[in-house]
């Protein structure tokens, strides 16, 4: 599953979400606005209006939504040792 997260410097719900995201081993891309603003005009496009958002395969949204965090699965399982 690829997961990318749209994010701000200075955005406590895109930290948390970030974290979120991590605890569950999950990798993902990061886009930061701050350094690459002309992302933000195709996310406004898409009706997004707030941060983080993010988008995978299947889902995507805006805001800090561990419900949504929730339902993300990875494709791949750990082998076991």
């Amino acid at each position: 599953m690829r997961i990318t997260i749209y994010t701000r410097n200075d955005c406590v719900q895109c930290h948390a979400t970030k974290r979120a995201i991590e605890s569950r081993g999950l990798a993902f891309e990061l886009v930061n606005l701050d350094t690459q603003p002309e992302a933000i005009d195709a996310l406004r496009a898409q009706g997004f209006r707030q941060l983080p958002v993010v988008i995978t395969d299947t889902l995507s949204w805006s805001g800090f939504r561990p419900d949504m965090i929730n339902r993300l699965v990875p494709t791949r399982k750990a082998a076991s040792a």
